[in-house]
Order: structure tokens, then sequence, then C-alpha cells
């Protein structure tokens, strides 16, 4: 058994075991009525919680894969769901491949939407094309270039707002990014110093996953909760996504960098911390025991994956018709725009 888990994935680790037990079970690689291993030695294995083994196994028993038995563990059922044969599955793609013409998407439409629906990237990176991300700290550069880089075939140009210029002049004279990314904070500057290169503007949103949002849903009603990140705009990010989750149980504190004397003044106020993982050992240290400390690294919208895979549809299709129609094409004209998800 081959099962494998990527902590650093935007896939919840639940879905990740879960579709990969149902892939095991489907094509009998676990026979009918065989035991499954159990919650502890699944959780030792993987190096994972057993609470969310627990609950991928909850996901396979709704779906008819496994039952359990008193006293003897988990079992694949005796009739578990089949995978579907070659004929259906080749007669579900044409359908999508006609719908989506039905639609005015070509085949790189399809393909990339269901990659980036799906959070797979491509096997092959080959001619992967080269987008800006412009972003205030590293830590910020780094979150969102795995996010984009683990979605689309795409290689990120990682830059600080006060290099943005110069990267911009650099940039210039051996050829342009398909696209440039950016948070909202920074959209219109980076709009600004783009205008007349002709590269699209996208800016994006991150916010907690949904995990934290569970944990944080099940603490205790008056709970005071507490967010710190690598810079003002990360925190205030992911405070501003817990707050629109809505939780009427936990009340909120504030966010603040991870450094400084206000984050030594935020965590006396508070029982629970979220904070990203390169701020977790400082917070760590000024907490102690007195609070609890839930590490969320921020999970990228989805929507804006797909508005970056349009564009990037769009932009091959209209630099393919200019390499056919000019073989030695002249400068474009401006047509640099912020695009918004």
């Amino acid at each position: 058994m081959q099962l494998h888990v990527d902590t650093r994935s935007p896939i919840p680790i639940r879905r990740q075991l879960t579709e990969q037990l149902k892939h095991f079970i489907e094509g009998g690689g676990f026979p009918r009525g065989q035991a499954l291993p159990s919650i502890r030695e699944l959780a030792g294995f993987l190096g994972i919680n057993p609470n969310t083994v627990a609950r991928a196994i909850e996901d396979l028993k709704r779906g008819g894969y496994v039952e359990a038995r008193r006293g003897k563990g988990i079992f694949v059922a005796p009739d578990p769901p089949a995978r579907p044969a070659p004929t259906l599955r080749e007669a579900f793609l044409k359908e999508m491949v006609i719908r989506g013409a039905a639609l005015g998407m070509t085949a790189d439409d399809v393909a990339v939407g269901v990659l980036s629906l799906a959070g797979v990237r491509p096997a092959a990176v080959q001619g992967a094309v080269a987008v800006l991300l412009v972003e205030c700290s590293q830590e910020a550069l780094d979150f969102y270039a795995k996010a984009l880089e683990g979605h689309l075939p795409v290689r990120v140009e990682k830059v600080l707002p006060g290099a943005l210029a110069a990267a911009v002049r650099r940039r210039r004279p051996a050829g342009r990014w398909a696209a440039a990314v950016t948070s909202f904070f920074h959209l219109p500057e980076v709009a600004r110093r783009l205008e007349g290169t002709g590269v699209p503007v996208l800016a994006v949103l991150a916010g907690a996953h949904v995990e934290t949002l569970q944990r944080l849903a099940q603490l205790p009603p008056g709970t005071r909760v507490g967010v710190a990140s690598a810079d003002h705009e990360t925190a205030h990010n992911l405070e501003h996504s817990i707050v629109n989750a809505g939780l009427p149980n936990i009340a909120l504190m504030g966010a603040c960098p991870a450094e400084g004397a206000a984050l030594g003044r935020l965590v006396r106020q508070v029982e629970v911390m979220v904070c990203s993982s390169p701020a977790a050992e400082r917070v760590r240290g000024l907490v102690g025991a007195a609070a609890q400390v839930i590490i969320d690294d921020r999970a990228l919208d989805k929507r804006a994956i797909e508005m970056l895979a349009g564009i990037l549809v769009r932009e091959n299709g209209q630099r393919t018709a200019e390499a056919t129609d000019n073989p030695h094409p002249k400068v474009r004209p401006s047509r640099a725009r912020p695009a918004q998800a």
C-alpha cells in the first residue's frame, strides 16, 4: 500500500487520504472483506493526526467503501462502489468536451479548468510560462508562489514592491510576463507600474483553511482569539477571512505582525492564537502554556486560480495567433488591466 499525503498541498489531508483509499479499493488493491490498518497505524505511518484519519474513514463509510465490525476494526465492504468502466469514462470526457465547446471553450480551457478545480499540478512543467508575483513580505511571496506553481504550469518571479520598478525595467528587453499577480492592497501600484506593458494584472485573495475554521467553531463560547503573521497585510487578511466565517462563539481580539510590542500585548489578551508556520515559534515562545496555538498558512481562493488559468489560456492563444500572422511581430499595443478575483 503506497499511501502518501502532502502537508503542503492546498488539498486538505483528509481529502487526500480519502481519495487514495477509494482508489485502492476501487482498483482491488484492498480485496473485499479485507481489514484496513487501524486508525493509529495509518496515522503513525503517514505522520498525521489520528482524528484526520478517523474523519477520512467516516467519509469512506458514508460512501459505502468500508464497514465497521464491532471489536474487529474497519473492513472493505462486501460490495464497494466499482470503478467506472473505460467506456463510461470516455463517454463522460467526450460529453464534457462537447459541453465545453458549446460554451465557447477550447480543449485547453477545459483541461486547465479541470486541473485548477482539482488542485492538481500537471506532471510536465516544460514550457511553464513566467508570472510576476508582487507581495509585501517574503512569507507572502513564498505562500503565493507555492500555491500558484502547485496548481498551474507557471514559473513565478517573486518581487517585493520596492523592487518592482527595477524588475519591470529588467524584464522589458527580454520579454514580458504572461500575467502579474498581487493582493488587492498592492493592485493599484502594480497596475500603474505595468501600464503600457500589455501584462494583465490579477488581484488574489487568501483566507483561513476550512479545518482551522472548524477548530475555531468547536471552541467554547466567548473564547478570545488573536491572529499573527509575518506582516500587517497577511495578518489582517487572515483575520478578515475568520470574521467572514461568522463564528458566534469566538471573540477576535485583533491581528498583528509576529514581532514587536503589538504581538506581546495581543497574546496577553487571548486564549487562542492563529498564526502562520514561520510565526509559530515566536508566538509559542510568548504564550507558553497560557494559550492554544493554531497554525494556519492560509489557502488561496480557487476562483483566483481559475481566473489566472483563463488569462494564461487567452495569452497563449493570442501569442500563437500573432506568431502565425507575423513571424516578426512589432511591440504589442498597451492593454494592461486589473482583473479581480
